[in-house]
This record gives C-alpha cells, structure tokens and sequence, in this order.
C-alpha cells in the first residue's frame, strides 16, 4: 500500500490516510466570532468524500484579548459551542476527522481589533506585528492559562476529535519559546525548559479539561529562522518535553517565519525540522511546507520525514485536490504492481 493511504490510529483519532488539512485562517466568521453559514460551507466543500482524512480547523481565539484579526473564529465563551456543534457535524458527515486548534494572538493582536493592549511574555517589539506589548505577570499568564484549558473544554463539547494547542507563526506561545520575544527572567525565561514552561502548563489545564483519552496535538514553530531565533535543536528539547505531559502530535511549521522558509519553495521545506523532531519522540509528527503535489507527498512519507503530510494552499485553491491525489496514488500503486 502506498504510504499516503495507509491508515493511522492515534489514540481515539482513527485516520483513514496521511493526508492533513492544515490550519489556514478563513475570515468566514461572523463578526463575533461565531460559526456562520460561509464558514460551514467552506469546510463542507473541502472535506466532501473524506479524502482528507484530518481536518484542522483554522486558529481560533481564546478569549477576546488573543483575538488576532476580524471575522476570527471564537472558542473564547459558552455561546460559541451550538455553532462549533454545527460545523463538527459538516465535517463528520463528509467522513473526516476534525481537530479544533486555538490560538492567543499575544503581542501580535491589533488593539483595533480586541479594544485593549497586546499582552506578551516581555516588553519588546514583535518581530512580525512590530508593536510592543504589556509585559504579563505571573498572575496574569495563570488565567491565560485557564482559559486554554477552557477553550480545550467547548472544543470536546462541540463533538471534535481532538484539538490543537497553537505555538507557531510568532502568536502568544511561540513568543514564550523564542528568544526574540522572550527576555524574562523569572521562570518562565531563560533557557529552552524555562521558555516553555507555560506550554507544560497549558497542556496540564487542557489535559485537565479534555480527559486522558482525548487527543492533543501542538503546533510547533520549530525554527524562527532568523539569528538568535529558535532552532532545531531547541524544538527537540521541547517536543520531548511536550511528548512526555501527554501531547499526542506534534504538528511542524515556522517560528516568526511564519508558514515559510525564506528562500526555500521546495515541496516539504519544513522536511529538515520534522525529521529533526521525528528523532527524538515516538508520537506522530506532521509536516507541511509548499507540498502541492501527490508524489512528493509519499516521497517524504516514504523517505521518514513525517507521519503526516498538510496541503494547505493547494487545497485551498482546488477543494478537489485530495480527491485527486487519492485517485492517482491509487492508480499508480495499483498500474505498477499489474
């Protein structure tokens, strides 16, 4: 059987294939961050047929002050579980696995946007938003906390099969873990162990909340790819230490490089970081990065970069690709083994 259409089973998340769709912001919500009909039409036409076997829905907030941008999806209140009820069931229908990721924009939310100052892990400019938040308190990092691990809560409420703790593209908890963002000097700085610190603790108030039998998943900006960023080597200290407080995936992307690597459009340019990580934890690992092709998926399943392979733009851009991908590994497979 070709790599790509081999089934996974991770914990409760039963995955018909290897094939991701990735977290990509819609701003289909409706103004106050609840699940609208565009927005339920949108995930309905890209996950029809069940080709991709785990969709991961885009970034959502978890209490107003992390509200990244406009028409943002919510998972900050109660109000907000009927509606995710609606869209977890769209994507059911259609034969997928659904995985909700939340999110805390930190220093890169725009006061415009959530009517109070940006909150960060120190008082120093965002490398990507170019503002300079409030530098939180330990009392103050304590209810952000909290609320992730609430947000977690309305998530398994909602039906989903799991969900995604964010820490890449430069939001709340990748500021903690990069030291271009992180300048404290209490214990939530320092080094690798002490800049994550906050993310053990919000995996113990979503584990707290979800139960031991729902999966977590970590998206990790494994690299800032900048001087005196995040590197590789930091990410292994922290995917095992995320592996160890129950994290069940660890889903590779770019530190305050966002969702590229600056001067690479090769097809899984996160390859590098993935296998980096694969190294030293036995949990699935996902890889995205510019993959738009079905070959060069099963090349970097076949070849050990990842357990799973994200297309984002692609399917973004053609709500038929998986479909398409399935069929034509399908028909090689089976035309080369006549």
């Amino acid at each position: 059987m070709p790599y790509l259409l081999e089934p996974l089973q991770i914990g409760s998340l039963n995955l018909t294939n290897r094939l991701v769709m990735p977290p990509m912001a819609t701003s289909k919500a409706a103004p106050d961050g609840k699940i609208s009909p565009a927005i339920l039409e949108y995930y309905n036409e890209k996950t029809a047929g069940g080709y991709l076997s785990l969709v991961i829905i885009e970034h959502s907030f978890i209490q107003q002050a992390g509200k990244a941008s406009e028409n943002q999806l919510s998972v900050a209140d109660d109000s907000v579980v009927e509606g995710l009820k609606e869209l977890a069931a769209v994507i059911h229908r259609n034969g997928a696995t659904a995985v909700m990721q939340i999110n805390h924009a930190g220093s890169a939310a725009d006061k415009a946007v959530t009517g109070v100052t940006p909150v960060g892990p120190s008082a120093v400019k965002n490398p990507r938003k170019g503002g300079v938040p409030h530098e939180l308190t330990r009392e103050e990092i304590g209810a952000i906390v909290a609320d992730f691990g609430a947000a977690a809560g309305r998530v398994k409420e909602a039906g989903f099969d799991g969900v995604e703790i964010h820490s890449a593209h430069g939001y709340f908890l990748n500021q903690f873990f990069s030291p271009l963002t992180n300048r404290r000097s209490d214990e939530y700085g320092g080094d690798v162990l002490g800049r994550i610190r906050i993310h053990l603790q919000v995996i113990e108030a979503v584990r707290a909340a979800v139960g031991q039998d729902f999966p977590i998943l970590l998206r990790l900006g494994a690299s800032d790819y900048v001087d005196g960023g995040t590197t590789a080597a930091d990410s292994q200290i922290a995917a095992r230490a995320f592996a160890e407080a129950s994290v069940n995936v660890i889903d590779i992307s770019g530190g305050f490089s966002g969702y590229i690597v600056p001067g690479n459009n090769e097809q899984g340019y996160f390859a590098p970081l993935s296998t980096a990580v694969k190294e030293v934890v036995s949990i699935p690992v996902i890889l995205t990065g510019g993959i738009t092709e079905a070959q060069a998926a099963e090349q970097l399943l076949a070849a050990g970069k990842a357990d799973l392979i994200g297309v984002g733009r692609a399917v973004f851009q053609d709500s038929l690709w998986a479909q398409k991908a399935v069929n034509l590994i399908s028909r090689g497979y089976s035309d080369g083994n006549k």
